[in-house]
Formats: structure tokens, sequence, C-alpha cells
């Protein structure tokens, strides 16, 4: 059963279990190949082990949740196309012909298209209707939602990870579709990190340079009149952000309440998860970084979560992209881990550090 408020999704959120991430290590160092030789997929799996807490960590079955919102700031001319496409492609989401489900069908990964606030509705049975309202506000004129709708955005994103997790999936992982969403997420990143517009803005789905200018122009000006405060994650995300980002903050807490390990993507889903670890520092645990996208907030935000990409491909398409292409490298990480031979079965001497 869903839980009825926020610190209720909070207060059942624990550690990972260090000691499984610990014994799956082991096991990685006692495997016939150089100590720590597959890097950063070794880490992903013990991070697993110690979310799954066993160490035998398994991820077969696997969910992505797309969140869909449209975002008030548009308005402001800070992207090239407007709220029809959001629908649009949420539609392509439902029928399985956009980028991200080509990629999840090679990733063995199920797809679920959520509506938090797009502003026109699409009607399809395989959309997850959660949205809070239809599009934020434009946060340059007003706040973009209520504190009460910020929560609701996180609520509902944090019992749909739950609905998922009583469905029997192992491991999560989120996107998002939403015009003007790179301009949230900036201005967010922008107050979390306490740095200035210019260090967190790119040119989203390609703008100009004269257009980059104008979007961090509208940024800090409407940073400047909505006073958000840095300290406050509810606040900044209620003044400035999108109902896709909040969804996915809540999604990022309610698995960690389920015990499940959460593959995030780029730059929209790194705000997310900044914004679900200011609201509990123990989400960090299940967190796996998947890319570090070509948008300059990218290495910002991942170090202030303190996680290392593990593909670097200057992506930045959104969706849950990114997030799909660390499955593959995951399943044959965990291949490896749990097939191949040991120094013991093979009786030579194991790796020791020098």
């Amino acid at each position: 059963m869903a839980a009825q408020s926020l610190d209720e999704f909070v207060s059942r959120i624990e550690a990972a279990d260090g000691a499984f991430f610990l014994r799956a290590q082991k096991r990685w160092d006692c495997i016939a190949k150089p100590l720590h030789g597959l890097g950063l997929l070794e880490d992903a799996v013990c991070r697993i082990a110690a979310v799954q807490r066993t160490e035998r960590p398994c991820f077969e079955k696997r969910a992505l949740a797309v969140f869909c919102a449209d975002n008030g700031i548009v308005a402001e001319n800070v992207s090239q196309t407007d709220a029809h496409v959001t629908a649009v492609v949420a539609k392509n989401l439902c029928t399985g012909d956009a980028s991200v489900c080509k990629m999840a069908r090679v990733a063995g990964c199920d797809v679920f298209p959520v509506d938090m606030g797009m502003c026109e509705a699409v009607t399809h049975p395989r959309l997850f209707d959660a949205h809070v309202a239809r599009g934020t506000k434009d946060f340059f004129v007003e706040d973009a939602m209520s504190r009460v709708e910020a929560e609701e955005s996180i609520l509902r994103g944090a019992a749909f990870a739950e609905r998922l997790a009583c469905e029997g999936y192992a491991l999560l992982a989120t996107g998002e579709m939403g015009i003007g969403n790179t301009t949230t997420s900036s201005a967010m990143a922008s107050v979390l990190l306490g740095v200035s517009p210019e260090l967190v803005t790119g040119t989203g789905a390609g703008l100009s340079a004269e257009g980059v200018a104008h979007k961090i122009r509208v940024i800090k000006e409407g940073i400047e009149r909505r006073k958000p405060r840095g300290d406050d994650a509810i606040d900044v995300l209620s003044k400035l952000g999108g109902f896709d980002i909040g969804g996915m903050a809540g999604f990022m807490l309610g698995a960690a309440a389920n015990r499940i390990s959460v593959v995030i993507d780029g730059v929209i889903s790194q705000v997310a998860a900044l914004t679900a670890v200011r609201l509990c520092p123990l989400v960090r645990d299940y967190l796996l970084a998947s890319h570090r996208g070509s948008e300059k907030a990218s290495g910002l935000l991942l170090d202030a979560l303190g996680h290392c990409a593990v593909v670097n491909a200057e992506m930045h398409l959104g969706e849950g992209t990114g997030a799909m292409t660390v499955l593959p490298l995951l399943d044959m990480a965990l291949s490896v881990y749990n097939e191949m031979a040991t120094f013991d079965d093979i009786q030579i001497s194991a790796y020791k550090p020098l």
C-alpha cells in the first residue's frame, strides 16, 4: 500500500547494507582476472548487492519510468519547440516508437510512460496518469507550482515506484520528456549547487549561442524574482522546477523505500536525484549513475551526488536513453561475477594489491 505522506516514505528508507557490498567485492577479488578489472561495473554490482542484501544480486526484471510534463517557462522562448512535442513523444513512448523504446528492447527493459503534468492530455492504455496539473506556470512570472503541488508530484512518483516494486521489478531506471525541462533543471541546479546559471546552462535540444545566452538571462532573472531557498529542496522545486523532476525525485525515494536500486539518466534525472538526496541522504546508496551527459551541469551534479558515471558518450537525448546504455553492461558484468572461474578453481595464486 502506498504511503500517504512524504515523511512516511522517508521513514522507511534504510542505508544499504555495507556488509554485502564487501562480500560482493570479495567475490570479485576471487575471480580469475585483474583486481578491479571491470572498474565501475564491479562497483555497480557491489552497490546492487548492498541494496538487495545478498551476495548474488539479480536484476533480470527491470523497468524504466519516463516522466512526462510541460513547463510554463517555454513562454519565455527558451526552447525551439512547444508543448505539443511533449504529447507527440509521449504517444511514441506508448506505442514503442520513441528512441528509448528501441534501446530498451535491446536492454530487456520494460518502459512505462507516466503523465506527470503534460499540457495536452494523451489517452492510451499504456500511459499511467499521475498528472498534478496541466503543466507548470512560467517561473519568470510566478512560482512554477505551489508547495502542495510539488509535494504531490514527489508522492505520486514514489507511489509509482512502489507499484513497480509490487509487480516484482528488481531494478528501476528514470527518464523524462518535457519541452523546457533543461531550463527548469538548469535553474534548479544553479540554486541547489550554489553556482551561477552560466556554469550549469547548456544548449538543451540545440539552441544557438544567442539562444543559450537568452536562456541564461531568463534563468538568472527568474531566480532573482522567485528567491528560492537553496537549503529547501521542495522550495526550489516549487518555485523553479517541473512535475517531471518532482516525479523522478519521488520515484527514487519510493524505490529506496522498497530496497530497489535506481539507474539515473542525464542532467534532468540528476537534478531530481540531488533533490531526492537533499530530502533523504540515504537515497544516495540506491542510485547508480549511468552517463555523464553533454549538458554543462552533468559533471557538477554527479560530483555533488558522489557518483561516477559508467558511460561518457556526450549524450543529451533524454527519455532514459543514457540509463538504457548501462543495462547491457551491467548484464555482462553480472555474467562475469556469477560464472567466471575463481583463482582457486584454476589453481593459481590470487592477485594481491602491491
